[in-house]
């Protein structure tokens, strides 16, 4: 070792190595880790950097349960007694795991049945809210030709957490998210996929609830009622697309149309089924044409400049109608990206409706 190889002192080099200065010392003492150098004074050991590598393998091997004397063995000896003593490491650690393993579950066996478990997370919230949440979110769940391909989407997604109960649903063109603020809560974050018939059939039973708990263990829940009564949300194992991830996605708003709801949805719904409108707007209306039958001039309060926007009627028709309120509101980014949907005074619902792309640059009518 050269004297102009840089040295460190025995707490440096122990946070190098994760190794203690008293180990450092014991190992120094038992010959296994000699330090590069002694101060004859002060005693202080010091080594060099070229031996970080035996120091980690010393403490990987006294971690993994080697004696001193088999570690050293494997440091310092030929490699047929190194691969000898690690072999037979090796087989003494599996002897001593099975006989372990026999024993704590022997053990176990003794041991009077466990209490259920206790669930994940719970929530507590308003009946008839909670009803009107799986009506709303229940709109974005695919048809059964789309569901038979892709079962997650004709599931509804149940999220607890932060104070919150959030429902979710989508079938790739609309995505439909209703939050709902707890009562009460207790647990952590967890979540529940529950086919949308078999929530929307508990719904009828929650709106005549005062207050439902909603409990999640694992891949599975329940409902609890007033008095007890319980009803059970039977979890499905099938990923949920990401929707806080689409919602991060969506662009800065540029136009806003706020219209009345029962009208608009009236002018879109009159296009022929399976036909393209468009959405002209303009400075205080919204002009809603195609689908084989004449525009329909629709009063609205608009902001941002003019533009025109196509969309499936059948998409959009379900977005304004889970709406409440007379109002709806229409928040655009651009004509290529998902438009949000929603209740002009209510933001705890949220619909994306997809438009349609391919028509967006056709010239006005």
């Amino acid at each position: 070792m050269g004297e102009s190889e840089d040295l460190l002192g025995i707490g440096a080099f122990g946070r190098l190595v994760g190794l203690a200065p008293s180990a450092l010392r014991f190992y120094d003492d038992c010959g296994v880790l000699r330090p590069a150098k002694v101060d004859p004074v002060s005693g202080y050991r010091f080594y060099g950097v070229g031996q970080e590598s035996r120091a980690v393998l010393l403490r990987r091997l006294r971690e993994a349960g080697l004696p001193l004397v088999d570690a050293r063995a494997v440091l310092d000896g030929r490699e047929t007694e190194a691969r000898t003593v690690l072999r037979t490491h090796l087989e003494r650690t599996r002897q001593t795991a099975d006989a372990a393993r026999v024993l704590i579950e022997e053990m176990l066996r003794g041991f009077p049945a466990e209490a259920p478990p206790q669930p994940h997370g719970w929530a507590g919230v308003g009946g008839a809210e909670l009803a009107s949440a799986v009506r709303q979110v229940g709109s974005a769940v695919a048809d059964a030709e789309t569901r038979a391909r892709f079962p997650a989407l004709g599931r509804v997604l149940i999220e607890l957490g932060d104070g919150e109960v959030r429902l979710a649903a989508t079938d790739r063109y609309r995505l439909a998210v209703r939050v709902l603020r707890a009562r009460t809560t207790g647990g952590g974050p967890c979540r529940v996929f529950v086919e949308a018939g078999d929530l929307a059939d508990l719904a009828v039973w929650t709106l005549r609830q005062q207050q439902v708990d909603v409990e999640v263990n694992g891949d599975d829940g329940c409902l609890i009622g007033e008095g007890g009564e319980r009803r059970t949300l039977v979890g499905r194992a099938e990923e949920f697309p990401d929707y806080r991830m689409v919602l991060e996605g969506v662009g800065d708003v540029r136009h806003r149309i706020i219209a009345d709801r029962a009208v608009l949805r009236a002018a879109v719904a009159e296009r022929e089924k399976g036909a393209v409108l468009t959405i002209r707007v303009g400075a205080q209306e919204a002009v809603v044409s195609g689908g084989g039958v004449s525009p329909v001039v629709v009063s609205a309060v608009c902001t941002g400049p003019s533009l025109r926007i196509a969309f499936d009627p059948a998409v959009l028709v379900p977005a304004l109608d889970a709406g409440v309120g007379p109002d709806a509101l229409l928040e655009i980014a651009s004509g290529i990206e998902p438009v949000v949907v929603r209740s002009a005074d209510q933001g705890s619902f949220t619909t994306l409706v997809m438009p349609v792309q391919e028509l967006v640059s056709r010239e006005t009518d």
